[in-house]
């Protein structure tokens, strides 16, 4: 299990940026291989994805990500026992010594923290899953897919960033991804015929030129029931507001492009009950401004009992920002980002207290992703139930659910995560 050592290289996400690729030998020849995901959508308070700067790549290149992997990680982390995750993702923390990872890069760091874990499963010759939940790595999650993009991930002029299915009334997870691949194809064909555009965005969602959400979540139940499903029933919907994007921060209101303009945060909240009690919508992600605790406390204590209320740039992953939203009555549920922490290790430690107070977990992708199919298996590892990672379209993102599929049938049964009053379980 010693790391012989550890290479790094400069490859492409989904949106054409450079990334890295982080590769980790041990002395037995086994190997490990992790691809750092980026996102768009970033939160205030996560972890520093360490770019070069200047002229090339515009700025984005992974060359000083590459030298710090190649040069002082790998040196420092040689002849460790590469199945000692908590005491590899440690030593990490310690080199950069920094709380958001800005030394070495929270990109470089979770690159060799992922890519180790993978080494140790290989050669244990052990799927991921396995290695990381044990014996008890054995429910599916349901897919949370994005199929009509707005915000920052299109150039639509929606202001929601996205708009997802959920197939909650699947059986297996063979059958969940029919039935979203089914309603994506039909939302096409739906597009089409209103003559919009069936172009896509970021995460593989359509990103037609629509004027509110309501339009927007209109378009999906038309696409669901022409697909032969029933919406809430068969298909649910959720929505990443990504409130952020909308905050202005001066004015302390959100402005939107729509029929509602400028709101407060009590009338954004409003605003979100008068869309659940009109459409099945069960999870709301992001809905006010990371910093807007007064907000996202009345819209948990609104709607908490009744949907999933999820935090992302609320709590980036962190523990002690989910400890501070657990003390305040924050959201019910987290979204888990590794890149957004930087560590396997703080990953596990966030869903961990996540669940141990009743808090849904979310494993997520980010805008800019590869064909990495690691948190396919994180959500079976730690029994999420859940896991959003995108439209079924585009490789980047259908290579999850083709994952999940392939673990169903290693698994040689479907256990699927069960939405029940505002939980999954």
């Amino acid at each position: 299990m010693k790391i012989d050592r550890i290479d790094a290289i400069e490859v492409l996400d989904s949106r054409g940026n450079p990334t890295l690729q982080t590769i980790v030998t041990l002395d037995s020849g086994a190997v490990g291989s992790f691809i750092v995901p980026s996102g768009a959508s970033v939160g205030t308070y996560e972890a520093l994805e360490l770019r070069d700067g200047g002229e090339r790549y515009g700025g984005k290149g992974m060359l000083h990500a590459i030298e710090n992997t190649e040069d002082i990680i790998s040196k420092e982390l040689k002849g460790m026992d590469a199945s000692m995750q908590a005491i590899i993702d440690t030593t990490l923390i310690k080199m950069d010594g920094t709380e958001n990872k800005s030394v070495l890069g929270a990109n470089t760091i979770l690159g060799v923290s992922v890519a180790c874990a993978k080494a140790a499963a290989n050669e244990l010759k052990i799927p991921l899953y396995r290695y990381i939940g044990g014996a008890v790595a054995n429910i599916l999650p349901v897919p949370m897919m994005n199929i009509l993009n707005g915000g920052v991930h299109a150039t639509n002029g929606l202001d929601f960033q996205e708009f997802m299915i959920m197939p909650v009334g699947a059986k297996s997870m063979q059958q969940a991804v029919m039935m979203c691949s089914m309603t994506y194809q039909s939302l096409k064909r739906v597009l089409l015929s209103k003559g919009l555009s069936a172009g896509v965005g970021d995460e593989g969602g359509f990103a037609p030129s629509v004027g509110s959400a309501e339009e927007a979540i209109e378009l999906l139940l038309i696409a669901i029931e022409s697909a032969g499903y029933e919406p809430r029933k068969d298909i649910a919907i959720a929505m990443d507001i990504a409130a952020n994007e909308l905050y202005n921060k001066e004015e302390k209101v959100y402005k939107l492009t729509g029929d509602y303009n400028v709101l407060n945060s009590a009338e954004m909240v409003d605003y979100y009950c008068t869309l659940v009690d009109k459409y099945p919508i069960i999870s709301i992600e992001d809905g006010l401004y990371e910093d807007d605790t007064e907000g996202t406390k009345l819209l948990t204590q609104k709607l908490g009992d009744k949907i999933q209320i999820v935090g992302d740039d609320l709590f980036v992953t962190n523990t002690n920002k989910i400890l501070y939203g657990i003390e305040n009555g924050l959201a019910n549920a987290v979204l888990i980002k590794m890149n957004q922490i930087g560590t396997l290790t703080e990953t596990l430690n966030a869903i961990n207290l996540a669940k141990r107070v009743g808090y849904n977990t979310v494993i997520s992708h980010r805008s800019g992703d590869t064909e990495d199919t690691m948190i396919a298996d994180l959500a079976v590892a730690v029994g999420s139930g859940q896991i959003k990672a995108g439209a079924p379209a585009r490789s980047e993102r259908t290579a999850k659910y083709n994952r999940l599929l392939a673990i169903e049938k290693q698994l040689g049964m479907s256990q699927l995560g069960v939405f029940i009053n505002g939980k999954f379980r």
